[in-house]
């Protein structure tokens, strides 16, 4: 799975239909464009405020820590970002349908993969934010490496749940 996202990822980035503009830009448009619609509901506002805050969050700490990266490391961390939060709500939603003690072990799944795999080893409690909001739709760390996060949970859900 992580071979087929990344070879889509590598085909969107060199395709001559961005020249002008990175999936990284893409996501986060998208996001702040959802953000700022009045008809858009409070649930895809907060999960697409967590994903313009946690691309602005990665942007804005690598310049402050002097890390440059290829642009294309952007658009891969987004598209992973962009994977592990529409998974999340897809075995979130089915894990509800069986229990209300798997929907936790799946958030808890997801949280802790976004834990156990920072970029930055940021100490600073703001990027744990979203982790310590109850009532948070994106329960994850702003500080993840969103390609390990992606990995790790994609390993570790099967023995949680399946979705046929």
């Amino acid at each position: 799975m992580k071979k087929f996202i990344l070879i889509i990822v590598l085909t969107f980035i060199t395709s001559a239909k961005i020249n002008a503009q990175s999936y990284y830009q893409l996501v986060r448009e998208t996001a702040n464009k959802v953000v700022n619609n009045p008809k858009s509901s409070q649930e895809m506002i907060d999960i697409n405020q967590f994903e313009v805050t946690a691309l602005n969050y990665m942007v804005a700490e690598a310049a402050k820590r002097g890390i440059v990266h290829h642009p294309a490391f952007y658009d891969i961390q987004a598209v992973y970002m962009k994977s592990f939060v529409e998974d999340f709500l897809l075995y979130v939603v089915e894990a509800r349908k069986i229990s209300s003690a798997k929907r936790k072990q799946v958030v808890d799944c997801f949280k802790n993969a976004s834990l156990k795999c920072p970029m930055f080893h940021d100490n600073n409690k703001l990027c744990l934010a979203f982790t310590k909001d109850e009532n948070s739709l994106t329960p994850f760390s702003l500080d993840t490496d969103w390609d390990k996060a992606y990995e790790m949970v994609s390993n570790n859900i099967k023995s949680i749940i399946s979705i046929k």
